[in-house]
């Protein structure tokens, strides 16, 4: 892929994350851009200009598919996301669109961004990963077996899962239907695999992070959006028990960094990217994911 404006943009949610990089420049401890929910999400509430005195009179706005400002008081010129960013670096054409890759870590000219030390050859040869199987009650802490993203996408795919994910979703009352979930479904740690369901005995990572979205409006266009993402790859997508939320199975590399640090990374990322609040619970290895039924569940190809 190639560091251009349009690569760029595509990556930085039309341009607002570079200006969120440079005013975190400045304001290191504060909310640099700030997104009132009558708008969607695409314009901000006025922001602080460091070269107007720290007045809140920047307007950023996204017109035809890129962040624009203007200072209420005509302090700095009207311009885009480039221009902006261009003022802070004092570079400009490729030199700026090349910095900009670099210092928020874009990875643009990646071919395989998430696993930069991997050639197409040896991702090929990449070992499926495993995790743990555990029968239902959730008080049934210890696995019955290891398994793989291709067997649980079968599971969810199939009719196996179908009656009891009906049945939860009848219930209208959220304590029974949480009673009954705990109950009756079987469930997975996609991050590793455990002799016992406790962080504290993890056999090994699978290289897996779970992220999960709650209560979500529109789910058609929230899978879109993942399915989309030019960061992240997706390795397993489906809608959870109670059919409000997603889960969201991502590939990432412990060898790099914790497990922790990267749901903090990947939730920072999410929050600044499309204004998606993951449910804190993925920091756990031992999250405990319960397998609905979900004909539309999505499994990225290389595991079929």
């Amino acid at each position: 892929m190639v560091v251009n404006r349009e690569n760029i943009l595509r990556r930085t949610h039309y341009g607002l994350n570079i200006y969120s990089h440079v005013l975190r420049q400045y304001y290191p401890d504060e909310i640099v851009l700030a997104y009132p929910a009558s708008r969607g999400g695409r314009d901000c509430l006025p922001a602080k200009n460091p070269w107007n005195n720290n007045q809140r009179s920047l307007m950023i706005e996204i017109i035809d598919g890129i962040a624009k400002h203007r200072d209420l008081d005509c302090v700095i010129p009207i311009g885009n996301a480039f221009d902006f960013a261009e003022r802070y670096f004092k570079l400009s054409d490729q030199e700026l669109l090349e910095k900009l890759n670099e210092v928020m870590h874009l990875r643009i000219d990646q071919k395989y961004p998430f696993y930069p030390h991997l050639n197409k050859k040896k991702l090929e040869e990449m070992i499926v990963p495993e995790f743990s199987y555990f029968k239902a009650p959730i008080r049934n802490i210890f696995p019955s077996e290891n398994c793989t993203l291709g067997t649980i996408y079968n599971l969810i795919r199939g009719n196996q899962f179908e009656e009891r994910t009906r049945e939860l979703r009848s219930i209208s009352d959220p304590k029974q239907a949480r009673q009954f979930k705990a109950t009756y479904f079987d469930y997975v740690t996609f991050s590793g695999v455990f002799t016992k369901r406790s962080d504290q005995q993890l056999e090994a990572h699978s290289n897996l992070l779970t992220i999960d979205f709650d209560h979500i409006d529109n789910i058609a266009e929230l899978k879109r959006v993942l399915l989309n993402d030019d960061y992240f790859d997706t390795e397993l997508l489906f809608r959870s028990p109670s059919g409000d939320g997603l889960k969201w199975v991502i590939p990432i590399d412990v060898c790099k960094a914790s497990h922790a640090d990267y749901f903090k990374a990947v939730a920072n990322y999410l929050k600044t990217m499309y204004q998606l609040e993951a449910d804190p619970s993925g920091k756990d290895i031992s999250r405990a994911c319960f397998l609905p039924h979900d004909q539309e569940v999505y499994i990225n190809s290389k595991y079929l």
